[in-house]
C-alpha cells in the first residue's frame, strides 16, 4: 500500500541497519524487532517495518511487513507503481479507499482481504476515508512473485468472506493467504504459501500445525505469546516482534495469558534471491533501471489510477552503487 522509502533498507551493496536477533540463532530460530521508518509524504504516521531484516529478508516468499497504527490519520497515498510482488492489505482498524490501474475503486475494512497482483506493472493509490483524522491500523504485506508469474498481466482481487478455522477451544484462525491447518483461502497465490491470522483468548494453549518444509514467521499483532518448538526454550513474542522458525518443524505450541491475535507467515523457501528497492521486486539492477525510468517517463507500462490526474508519487533518486540481490544470513 504505502510507498516505500528506499532509504529505510537499501538494496545495496553495504548492508543496511536492522534489529539483532535476539534468541536462538545457533538453530536458526531468530527474534527479530520492527523499527520505525520514515514514508516519504507519509512521516507524520506511525510505521514499523519487520520485513525485510538483515539477517532474514525473506519467509517464503513473503518479503515485506509493515504495519501502519495504531494511530488516528490522514492517510493520502497518491499513485504509486509496483512490480514482480503482490500487495497484501490486512486491516485491523478502520477503512481505506484503494483505486488502481486495473479500473479497481473499492474500500477495504476489517476482514476484507485487498489483494493485488503487479506483474510486469501496476500502479495504485490509498486513502483513508474523509478529510479527518481516523483511526487506522493494518497489515501491509508484500509476497515475491515467482519466475512464471512476475511478468505477467495486473490483476485486483477483494475477498470478504474467508475460511476460519478452530484450532481449539478459545483459539481460531482466519486464512487469509495460501494454506493452514487443511483449509485453503480462495486468494490467487503463485508459490506455495500461508498468511494466517491467530486469535487466542486468555488462558489457552493451543497447537499450530506447520509444514515441515516451509519456513515460518510468528508476527506478533496484540498481546504477549509464549511459543514452544521442540528441541528449544520457550520464546516470548510481543507485539512489533517476529519469530522466525526455519524449515524442519511440525508445529509449534502457543501460550496466551491474555487475549492474543498474532499472524503466521511462511512458506517453500524462495525460488531465488530478489533485488528490492522502492516499491519493486526484481532480479537484477538493471531491471529496477527499467522500471523506475517507465515511471519517471509516465509510460503505459504501468497505466492510470481510476479516478485520478497527474498526481503521482515521483521515484526517489536511485543510490550511487549497484543494486543487489539480498541473501539471507541465518
Amino acid at each position: 500500500m504505502t510507498p516505500w522509502d528506499a532509504e529505510a533498507v537499501p538494496a545495496v551493496a553495504s548492508a543496511s541497519a536492522s534489529a539483532a536477533p535476539t534468541t536462538g540463532a545457533a538453530s536458526g530460530v531468530l527474534l527479530l524487532g520492527a523499527r520505525e521508518v520514515p514514508l516519504g509524504g507519509l512521516r507524520a504516521m506511525q510505521v514499523h517495518r519487520t520485513l525485510p531484516q538483515r539477517e532474514l529478508p525473506t519467509v517464503g516468499a513473503w518479503c515485506f511487513l509493515d504495519r501502519f497504527g495504531p494511530q488516528a490519520t490522514v492517510m493520502r497515498v497518491e499513485p504509486h507503481p509496483h512490480i514482480g510482488l503482490q500487495t497484501v492489505t490486512w486491516p485491523l482498524v478502520g477503512e481505506l479507499r484503494h483505486r488502481d490501474t486495473v479500473g479497481s475503486d473499492v474500500i477495504v475494512r476489517r476482514g476484507s482481504l485487498d489483494l493485488m497482483t503487479s506483474g510486469a506493472g501496476i500502479a495504485h493509490s490509498e486513502y483513508s476515508l474523509g478529510d479527518d483524522p481516523v483511526p487506522l491500523d493494518a497489515l501491509q504485506l508484500w509476497v515475491a512473485l515467482p519466475e512464471s508469474r512476475r511478468h505477467g498481466p495486473p490483476a485486483f482481487e477483494q475477498h470478504d468472506e474467508l475460511p476460519v478455522v478452530t484450532l481449539g477451544a478459545g483459539a481460531e484462525a482466519t486464512v487469509v493467504m495460501g494454506s493452514f491447518a487443511g483449509t485453503t483461502s480462495p486468494a490467487s497465490v503463485y508459490t506455495p504459501i500461508v498468511g494466517a491470522e491467530v486469535r487466542l483468548d486468555a488462558g489457552v494453549r493451543v497447537r499450530l500445525p506447520l509444514e515441515r518444509a516451509w519456513e515460518h514467521g510468528l508476527v506478533g499483532v496484540s498481546g504477549a505469546v509464549r511459543v514452544h518448538l521442540d528441541g528449544q526454550d520457550a520464546v516470548d513474542v510481543a507485539p512489533q516482534q517476529l519469530l522466525y522458525v526455519p524449515t524442519g518443524a511440525a508445529a509449534a505450541e502457543v501460550t496466551a495469558d491474555e487475549p492474543v491475535t498474532l499472524f503466521l507467515l511462511g512458506g517453500e523457501p524462495f525460488e531465488s534471491d530478489i533485488v528490492m528497492w522502492w516499491n519493486f521486486v526484481g532480479r537484477s539492477h538493471e531491471e529496477i533501471v527499467d522500471a523506475r525510468e517507465a515511471w519517471e517517463a509516465d509510460s503505459d507500462r504501468f497505466g492510470q489510477v481510476v479516478g485520478h490526474g497527474s498526481e503521482r508519487v515521483p521515484a526517489p533518486p536511485l543510490p550511487t552503487v549497484r543494486l543487489t540481490r539480498r541473501r539471507r544470513r541465518t
